[in-house]
Parts: C-alpha cells; structure tokens; sequence
C-alpha cells in the first residue's frame, strides 16, 4: 500500500492525539470520556478543521466502516487536491448512527467534505495499523531494479530514512502549529 506524504505526516499526530485522550495521568483508560467531552466542542473544533484536522478528526473514531477497503487505500496514496469527492465515497465507508450528526453539521463547512475525507483516511490507517506500517512506495518496489539503474539497496534505504525524517519534521511542525494556536485560544500548552 502507498501512502501520501500528506497522510504520511498526518499519521503520527493522529496517533499521539489517541495517545494523549487515551489515558488520564494515573494510567485508566478515559478514551470514552474524552471522546464524548471534545464531539460536544464541536463548534470550537471547526476552526481547527483546515490548521490540524488530526485533532478534530478524533471525534470520528470508530465512526466509520469502511465496506471497501481498496477505495481507502487509493485515497491514502493521494495528495489533498487530487481527493475524491466526499459523496463518490458514500459505497465504501459508512458512518455509525452516532456520528451522522457530527458529519452533518462539518459539511456544512467550507471545508467540511474536505475535511471528512481526511478524517476517514486517517481512521482507517488507525485501525490497520500493520497496513500503515507496511508502506511500499512505489519507486522502491523492485529493488533489483534500482540496482540496474545504479541505485543502491543502501541509497534507496537512505530515501526512505529521509523521507521519513521529513514526514516527522513536517508532523512536529504541524503540531507546533497547532499548540500556537490553541495557546492563542486560551489554553495551556501540552509540555
């Protein structure tokens, strides 16, 4: 499966926001609690929606079921502008009971399908995560192939260190970002 550098990055912060609403400071499981306390800030979030969509696509989890799972894995190897249209992929994934209103209300947003198109995405790879982790890019699929084009297995390696080292710095200034923001909101900063 390939995966975009956009949900490349993406993918971390979403974790580490699971991480974070997951478990209180002596170590119980408060992921239900917190979950049901940030879809009721749903009005507050939409402004986060374009800046961190990772940390507002948490209210969608365990919000989708995805019915076609190779449609998830196309739209994973996509860049933003190249997304499918949110209602194209009404066939492969359908939203519990519980968040159709939640979807409701962002699509009413500018960029509410947008958004939903990414939250989606990211859901997926956080429910798979072995898929996640076995990422193939398609230039490094044949690596007997580079050989002959005078790549080698240790260079192509070093591409994908590299490539990953920039999904991570992109992924730490995203979140630096979005802890400006909040800072700028009111709240105290995660240290």
């Amino acid at each position: 499966m390939s995966i975009s550098p956009f949900f490349l990055e993406l993918r971390s912060s979403y974790q580490s926001e699971m991480d974070d609403l997951t478990f209180d400071s002596e170590g119980r499981d408060v992921l239900r609690q917190r979950l049901t306390q940030k879809r009721k800030e749903l009005g507050f979030l939409l402004q986060m929606i374009e800046l961190s969509p990772e940390m507002v696509a948490v209210i969608f989890h365990q919000g989708f079921q995805f019915k076609r799972p190779s449609v998830l894995e196309h739209l994973l190897a996509q860049e933003p502008e190249e997304f499918p249209e949110w209602e194209s992929l009404a066939d492969a994934i359908q939203l519990a009971p519980w968040s159709q209103d939640l979807a409701q209300q962002i699509l009413k947003e500018p960029l509410g399908a947008w958004f939903m198109t990414v939250a989606a995405g990211l859901e997926y790879m956080y429910a798979r995560p072995n898929a996640a982790s076995t990422v193939v890019h398609e230039d490094e699929e044949d690596p007997e192939e580079d050989a002959d084009e005078g790549v080698s297995d240790e260079d192509v390696g070093r591409n994908v260190l590299d490539s990953d080292a920039d999904a991570a710095s992109g992924a730490r200034e995203r979140e630096a970002a979005g802890a400006d923001w909040m800072a700028e909101q009111g709240f105290d900063r995660k240290d």
